[in-house]
């Protein structure tokens, strides 16, 4: 990862927890307001999945800078790092079975911060995404209203303790085999590795942290002095908002993203799949399926024993991680000549 200097992650973090939300908040007005005398330009559902992933990256690098200074003087043995090449991983059905918001409710109901019915609604909810593989936009305005309405007021160390407790309680147990085996072999290449999800960013990042995962990208809620304000930065990360996010990390952190692999269970996530040289399809839904199929995209599905023992290592993937072990080998030889 490209060296940042001390004042730049201070400014990030700062940001993250500090001024951030209300510099997003008017860059949001200003997009507004050019989307309006400009009948030509993004629609407001794209300004707010443009900022959503913009916010998103600004997040998951401070967050992520954050760990680093916690770890600075950790002992453990450097891997070569392959600077240039990621791994992008959804969350829900493609790194965890289920999804992982129904799941932290299940753990906040249990802590009796909702009721049943609600984690019945939720439930329900991803019962019919599941089934139908389309998103109804009525129902991700309710779960977004009452997410929003749980976490305005609360603290976002509050939200993230949480996700720890509930993570080790329920999750953990629920984590894909075989995906996190693919997730270990980029990280065993020396390349960054991220989760990309509509997941808060806090709950993503406890995730991506007790794999340990690169960082995580996520739907930012907004935050003043490490409180809710029951706003979100843009929109919940999801479709286009997931590509902007991952493009925009990419343009921050040096990556190549013909040389990065990005892994979804939805066709919802297309425009990820197709941002990256390497898409593999895992879990697929019916729709994402056919469009693997279509573009020759790797399939790889870990539902049933049967189909589990026919995974493999992705081609590009494999290349990929040859080519990050053979650079590693070169520089080493190259220091030891200069010695």
């Amino acid at each position: 990862m490209p060296e940042r200097s001390k004042e730049a992650r201070t400014g990030l973090i700062a940001g993250r927890f500090g001024e951030f939300a209300p510099r997003w908040a008017e860059g949001l007005q200003d997009q507004f307001t050019r989307i309006t005398r400009s009948p030509f330009g993004p629609s407001e559902e794209e300004v707010r999945a443009n900022l959503a992933g913009e916010a998103s990256a600004d997040a998951a690098l401070a967050l992520h800078d954050v760990e680093l200074a916690l770890h600075e003087h950790d002992d453990e043995p450097p891997v070569p790092r392959d600077l240039t090449a990621a791994a992008f991983f959804d969350v829900d059905n493609t790194m965890v079975q289920g999804a992982s918001i129904v799941h932290f409710a299940r753990g906040l109901a249990a802590r009796k911060y909702f009721k049943t019915s609600d984690l019945v609604d939720v439930a329900w909810k991803q019962v019919k995404f599941r089934v139908t593989g389309k998103e109804s936009h009525s129902d991700m305005a309710s779960g977004k209203e009452k997410a929003l309405s749980f976490i305005a007021g609360r603290s976002t160390a509050e939200l993230a303790a949480l996700g720890e407790e509930i993570y080790d309680e329920i999750i953990a147990d629920k984590i894909w085999p075989g995906t996190r085996a693919l997730a270990q072999m980029h990280l065993d290449a020396g390349q960054q590795v991220w989760l990309v999800t509509a997941t808060p960013v806090e709950l993503a990042q406890v995730i991506a942290k007790r794999l340990g995962l690169t960082g995580a990208l996520g739907t930012v809620a907004e935050s003043r002095d490490g409180v809710f304000t029951g706003r979100l930065v843009g929109d919940i990360l999801h479709g286009l908002g997931k590509a902007h996010a991952v493009r925009t990390l990419a343009i921050r952190e040096g990556l190549n993203l013909k040389r990065c692999t990005a892994y979804s269970d939805s066709h919802n996530d297309v425009p990820m799949l197709s941002l990256v040289g390497t898409a593999v399809a895992i879990n697929p839904d019916a729709d994402l399926r056919e469009v693997a199929k279509n573009r020759g995209w790797e399939i790889r599905d870990f539902r049933t024993g049967r189909k589990a023992a026919k995974v493999g290592v992705p081609t590009a993937l494999a290349l990929g991680a040859a080519g990050g072990a053979a650079a590693a080998v070169l520089s080493r030889k190259r220091d030891a000549k200069a010695s």
